[in-house]
């Protein structure tokens, strides 16, 4: 017997309708039916105990993943193997008196029938702060066994008291391994396409690679795909059905978080290494998925100071003008100048010397250590500064050979300092012999 099919037809949050989409028929209904997180799902972990009828508690817990990967389907089996009330809220659409209702409602029960709640959260990272207080006292009181889900982490979206009180797990998104073994489910339950439908291999590569390691997706473009099946009179799904139903492929993309910034780090990485090709391939998927150019134009005038520096010291001025084009220009034609930058900055010698030096510098600073600005640099403007040594034996630069006046320019107590230190590589290469010997002559000062 299909495992989708032992449970009777009253599951708490997992409606019978034959009209509902496929990946709301398919839900697992236990935690042996959940595919794709093994890991935290083993026997003994916290979260599978959350589920087994004979050692659940009422602990909360904040279900950390991309879309797709099972965060409403956990909730729903948590309720379920505790015989539980489940109530469902959205982030976007409850506000904190929607919220108060739903706790007192669960407060009532539990005292009225010893009935527990699982309320589940989903877009929590989307709660004020005043929202996620009003949950504190219901998670504290074990008043509602609360399942969060979000795309976010949380440690910088959900306020730490709340964070707590609660379980974090992280998921995954689905491996192809999974994502087939869904799709085989589907092709064969009586709640799912019931045996109907043939897949070849090619069509079934198409429709894993399109998902992206997402659950929902791959089952919605499936039934998508069978339906374009069945207007041409068939029952054998091709490519051509599932290239038809994906339109295109989706860029994995949320523009406020984590996707955001993995993969502007994946950009800046692959500059900084020097792969031309992985640069450009994450410059592309940003610009797909409607990245503001702008932004990508502050980190490259960013990596061409830090990375590329006096290597390469036109590399800052191709970033700048980048940006300053890509203001005046816009989209689409922003995308040739971000392109022309990010193959600048990724071939060009990298020298992070500036980076470090400035670096450097500041922790001296904030050490304590620089004492005294050098009587004779000084401001001397003022009356009476002649009287107080200010100026007193500063040598004008540009009246000396080479311009360069033999003095002392750092405090006392960090005279000797070198912060910058040139590398071997592209135009710093020039600098460093050059450095050495402005240095040989301060060093000759009386």
């Amino acid at each position: 017997m299909d495992l989708f099919d032992a449970a009777g037809t009253d599951d708490v949050g997992l409606p019978e309708d034959s009209h509902a989409p496929l990946a709301v028929r398919m839900r697992p209904r236990t935690v042996d039916d959940i595919v794709g997180q093994d890991d935290v799902l083993a026997p003994g972990t916290p979260l599978r105990r959350l589920m087994d009828p004979e050692t659940r508690s009422a602990s909360s817990v904040f279900l950390w993943g991309p879309p797709g990967v099972g965060k409403t389907t956990i909730a729903y089996v948590i309720a379920r193997a505790g015989q539980a009330h489940f109530e469902e809220v959205s982030a976007v659409a409850a506000g904190v008196k929607e919220l108060r209702a739903v706790i007192d409602a669960a407060r009532h029960r539990l005292v009225a029938t010893g009935q527990r709640t699982v309320l589940f959260v989903d877009e929590v990272h989307r709660f004020s702060k005043t929202q996620q207080d009003a949950l504190l006292p219901a998670v504290e009181n074990a008043w509602v066994t609360l399942v969060a889900a979000t795309t976010e982490n949380p440690s910088f979206s959900v306020v730490a008291p709340l964070l707590s009180r609660s379980l974090l797990v992280v998921l995954h998104p689905l491996t192809d391994t999974a994502m087939n073994t869904l799709v085989d489910r589907a092709l064969a339950s009586s709640r799912g396409l019931a045996g109907q439908y043939s897949l070849d291999d090619d069509a079934r590569s198409n429709l894993i690679r399109l998902s992206s390691g997402d659950g929902r997706r791959v089952l919605t473009l499936l039934e998508a795909a069978a339906d374009g099946a069945r207007q041409r009179g068939e029952t054998h799904i091709s490519t051509r059905d599932v290239s038809a139903a994906a339109s295109s492929a989706t860029v994995m993309y949320d523009h406020n978080g984590d996707e955001h910034y993995d993969v502007i780090s994946a950009f800046i990485k692959s500059v900084r290494g020097s792969d031309v090709d992985a640069a450009l391939h994450y410059l592309a998927r940003m610009l797909v998925a409607g990245e503001d150019p702008r932004f990508i134009a502050r980190r490259l005038m960013i990596s061409a100071a830090e990375d590329v520096g006096m290597a390469d010291p036109s590399a800052l001025q191709t970033a700048t003008a980048a940006a300053q084009s890509v203001a005046l220009v816009g989209m689409p034609e922003a995308r040739i100048i971000l392109a022309e930058a990010t193959v600048h900055l990724a071939t060009a010698p990298k020298s992070n010397r500036s980076y470090q030096a400035i670096n450097a510098a500041i922790a001296d600073v904030k050490a304590g250590k620089g004492g005294p600005v050098p009587l004779h640099l000084r401001n001397a403007t003022f009356r009476g500064a002649d009287d107080l040594g200010y100026h007193d034996g500063y040598i004008y630069a540009h009246d000396e050979p080479e311009a360069i006046a033999s003095l002392q320019y750092l405090p006392d107590d960090l005279v000797g300092t070198e912060y910058y230190q040139p590398s071997d590589r592209g135009w710093e290469a020039k600098v460093a012999p050059f450095l050495r010997h402005i240095r040989s002559i301060l060093r000759r000062r009386n």
